[in-house]
């Protein structure tokens, strides 16, 4: 998650107003590619990483700093391509505040039968992208 973190800080500032965020794909404890929230109507994190892997991905762990998103508005769901690519888990550090998201994206991504751990590097992700997240 500390990778997925050094990620997110390469977002700022052209994520702007959108949140700094990481993602970091593992395969067998082997990094096999990393994104980060490009400018507005550009790649969030997950879509960055995942779009440098083809095919499905039930043997990949997804380490993300904030809840993948469920809807969609200038860019796809986030969590649904996780789901579409068959994701094997995913660490999150960081439950997303904002009133759209809030959990809804765990459940979504657990009822698709993938294992979810929440809170890894919590605290240390928190301190970085905390500025960053609306609060409503």
């Amino acid at each position: 998650m500390l990778l997925a973190l050094g990620e997110s800080r390469k977002a700022l500032p052209a994520c702007l107003p959108n949140p700094p965020v990481g993602c970091v794909l593992v395969r067998e404890a082997e990094v096999i590619a990393t994104g980060y929230t490009h400018p507005p109507g550009g790649f969030h994190a997950e879509a960055s990483a995942l779009s440098k892997v083809g095919g499905t991905l039930e043997d990949v762990e997804a380490y993300v700093t904030l809840e993948p998103c469920s809807f969609q508005g200038r860019t796809p769901s986030c969590a649904m391509e996780l789901v579409e690519r068959r994701i094997g888990t995913v660490f999150v550090a960081v439950i997303d505040p904002h009133p759209r998201n809030r959990g809804r994206d765990i459940e979504l991504l657990r009822q698709a039968g993938i294992d979810v751990v929440v809170g890894t590097a919590g605290s240390e992700v928190t301190r970085f992208i905390g500025p960053y997240l609306i609060q409503r």
